[in-house]
């Protein structure tokens, strides 16, 4: 699969911006099963300079500040990228209890995903929580399939609504309401993960949405999405789409990992102003044929 990907933030602000310093993380990943074949980013007000450097946990990011007044700032990115089949591995049905003694017993494996497993920025959890993970992992379960259950736990319990939730609204809410949307879904899956001892992180990315039998697809309609990866032991890190239900493959494309979405925020900065502003975001995820 190769697909044209464009991604447009628009802000507006009441007063001007007389100075804006930001971190964007939106180039996708070159990784075994995916290629970013080109990347651009334009921006108005144009910045004097834009530097990228590779992060903590192996994504890109770019910098760049503007110290021109403005009342508008226009960030569009420009991707360009190709997604193989990804290998079927068998699966591992070792059993939730085995996994946590294994991760106990190797010191080396244990450091690498003790960051994985301990309460982030925004993925915490209480009795609620994990009384909620208890009904999916019990400890002759095997640990793959107990967090396939979880995965259509969340995807039949819950109602995906857009505007129900910020990034701010607690997992406890989410929990109570059953309401919220991929970025919700997903830091609930990996508190519950990580409250049962386990390793998670959280992915953001795209997938290529499908429009109507016999409609077009309209402009702008595509949005960013987020799903879930698991270290599964012998298997490595198996990724699980609770938003949809699924093994993601190639319609999801991958633009970074980290603990929880502020490890890879799209677009976050420091603006110099008074006033208020609004915000408006626009994705196109188009596949398209070499000719």
């Amino acid at each position: 699969m190769k697909y044209k990907l464009r991604h447009q933030t628009i802000y507006t602000y009441v007063n001007p911006v007389h100075n804006y310093q930001s971190v964007l993380c939106l180039q996708p990943l070159t990784l075994p099963n995916q290629i970013c074949r080109d990347f651009k980013i334009d921006i108005e007000p144009t910045p004097s300079k834009i530097y990228s450097r590779v992060d903590y946990f192996g994504n890109t990011q770019h910098y760049f500040s503007i110290h021109e007044p403005h009342k508008i700032l226009k960030v569009v990115v420009y991707s360009e990228i190709e997604n193989f089949p990804k290998k079927i591995q068998p699966i591992n049905y070792i059993t939730c209890q085995d996994s946590k003694i294994l991760f106990s017993s190797k010191h080396a494996l244990k450091l690498e995903l003790l960051q994985y497993q301990l309460p982030s920025q925004f993925i915490v959890w209480d009795e609620e929580i994990i009384n909620f993970a208890q009904t999916c992992f019990s400890p002759s379960a095997s640990l793959y399939e107990s967090v396939e259950q979880l995965s259509k736990k969340i995807f039949t319990e819950f109602q995906f609504k857009s505007g129900f939730t910020t990034i701010n609204t607690p997992l406890k809410t989410v929990l109570k309401e059953k309401k919220g949307v991929c970025q919700d879904f997903s830091h609930l899956a990996i508190a519950c993960i990580r409250s049962m001892g386990f390793a998670a992180k959280y992915v953001s990315g795209y997938i290529e949405t499908l429009p109507p039998k016999d409609k077009p697809k309209l402009q702008g309609s595509d949005a960013s999405h987020a799903w879930i990866s698991v270290y599964i032991p012998e298997m490595g890190w198996c990724e699980f789409d609770p938003t949809n239900n699924m093994i993601p493959q190639q319609r999801h494309i991958i633009t970074a990992y980290g603990r929880d979405f502020a490890d890879v925020s799209p677009l976050k900065g420091i603006i110099f102003s008074s006033g208020e502003h609004k915000v408006k975001v626009e994705v196109d995820v188009i596949p398209f044929f070499d000719e």
